[in-house]
């Protein structure tokens, strides 16, 4: 038993390799995790007997309770910490509630949780042996999603010690053999050229041993891998900086119709610059973890949008750039209000992304129109130009990741071939469906599908 030298091979990898596995879970299970809870219910008690210490006394200073001087903390809490509060005077008629924060974060697409999520707890608050008010304090069931992040961060942690102890008992095995001198070489040779961030290293394909030759591959594969994880990283962060031009272009358009006088500050438009304000937060926040995250797929957001409304807000937001180029963009209002799923962040992504290319690719004079139309159990989103149209040699290319036909007018544009890209995967994302058809001097219509709401 254990003669030759995959068998001790496998023994001392599942021997190491498992007792890591092992001993690190058990840490987990009967250490952290413990601690971390203990760490969330240690920091939550501390923070409201903080809010009913300064709620007495702002009681025993002003001879009255109000909760005015704790609106800067409630707000802070509910925003960052899903820590929400009602307060009530000595009749039990409410002072503060916070926890219409949840509604309000629905409406602009914020991660909170609703009311039905959140356990609650309630406490008197009391004066010289006197009943002042009740605190009803609301908090999640389960983890926030910041907390969520840092154990599953944590867990990716453990595994690469895991996957280190493994490779370490691989390459210590392998060692022991004096046969394998060359091929270790080759490997040690090849591992630090990879430390050094040459992605593009190879291991020759030689006649070693059976175990040599599984491990050569082994390391080509994972160093492919890491070539393509680092291309697509960068391909991703290009990606997601091309599409902060569109909602810094839409706020400069409005903010110089204020300036200009063009528009009037209404709390609607005011909205209006919120919401793509709101949607440059995130894009950048998703730029930031797509940098750090192994998969940079984005997950969906699916809501009910309603159809009208979402046509209404790009003609506010476009009209003014249109105008400013003298073309003319019709929105024909639909005739009843309609509804489908989708992102709503990702649906005006896309639709920004096709209005935008008609902007730039429409002459002074032209007209873009935009429709919207049944179809079965679809919704259709049209959009039309007469500008300058794509080439027949160029249509079967447009949603490949930077491909540009004619470099002349994409220098004028200042395009880098990956917004039609970006649209066809956030369209394929939602199980939709995007149609091309252009001549070149014609013009162009783009077709987007997405699944209709059952009303």
């Amino acid at each position: 038993m254990f003669r030759t030298f995959q068998s001790r091979l496998v023994f001392f990898f599942l021997l190491v390799s498992l007792s890591g596995i092992i001993l690190v879970s058990l840490a987990i299970k009967y250490s952290f995790f413990g601690s971390f809870n203990d760490y969330l219910e240690t920091k939550r008690s501390e923070q409201v007997e903080g809010v009913i210490e300064r709620l007495e006394l702002e009681y025993r200073t002003g001879g009255v309770l109000t909760g005015e001087t704790m609106m800067p903390i409630f707000h802070h809490y509910a925003m960052v910490d899903n820590l929400f509060f009602k307060l009530y005077d000595d009749n039990d008629i409410p002072i503060i509630d916070t926890t219409r924060h949840l509604h309000m974060g629905n409406s602009h697409m914020m991660d909170l949780p609703s009311i039905e999520e959140l356990e609650s707890n309630q406490f008197l608050l009391m004066s010289d042996g006197k009943k002042i008010g009740v605190l009803d304090v609301y908090f999640p069931r389960e983890y926030e999603n910041i907390d969520s992040q840092f154990l599953e961060q944590f867990n990716k942690y453990i595994i690469v010690v895991a996957l280190s102890m493994i490779f370490i008992s691989i390459i210590v095995s392998f060692l022991f053999s004096k046969k394998l001198t060359h091929g270790l070489r080759q490997v040690s040779n090849a591992t630090r050229e990879l430390q050094k961030n040459n992605l593009e290293i190879r291991i020759p394909d030689e006649k070693h041993v059976e175990e040599i030759n599984q491990l050569a591959k082994s390391f080509n594969e994972l160093a492919l891998s890491l070539s393509n994880q680092e291309k697509l990283r960068k391909q991703f962060t290009n990606d997601l900086a091309h599409e902060l031009r569109t909602p810094l272009a839409t706020l400069r358009s409005q903010i110089e119709a204020f300036i200009d006088g063009v528009w009037e500050p209404t709390p609607e438009r005011l909205q209006q610059g919120h919401g793509e304000l709101m949607r440059l937060v995130r894009l950048v926040d998703d730029l930031e973890q797509l940098l750090a995250a192994e998969n940079p797929q984005i997950q969906l957001r699916l809501s009910e949008i309603n159809g009208k409304d979402a046509l209404e807000s790009l003609r506010a937001s476009f009209l003014p750039l249109f105008k400013e180029k003298k073309i003319k963009l019709l929105i024909e209002e639909p005739r009843s209000n309609f509804y489908f799923q989708a992102d709503r962040d990702r649906f005006f992504q896309i639709m920004i992304n096709l209005l935008n290319n008609a902007l730039k690719y429409t002459n002074e004079g032209g007209i873009v129109t935009v429709t919207s139309k049944l179809e079965n159990e679809d919704v259709c989103f049209i959009i039309e130009d007469n500008g300058q149209g794509i080439s027949e040699e160029d249509l079967p290319h447009v949603f490949e990741r930077f491909y540009r036909g004619e470099k002349s007018r994409n220098r004028k544009t200042g395009g880098v071939g990956i917004g039609l890209s970006i649209v066809k995967a956030l369209v394929d994302a939602h199980k939709g469906r995007i149609t091309i058809d252009s001549e070149q001097t014609i013009g162009t219509i783009v077709k987007v599908t997405f699944h209709k709401t059952n009303e």
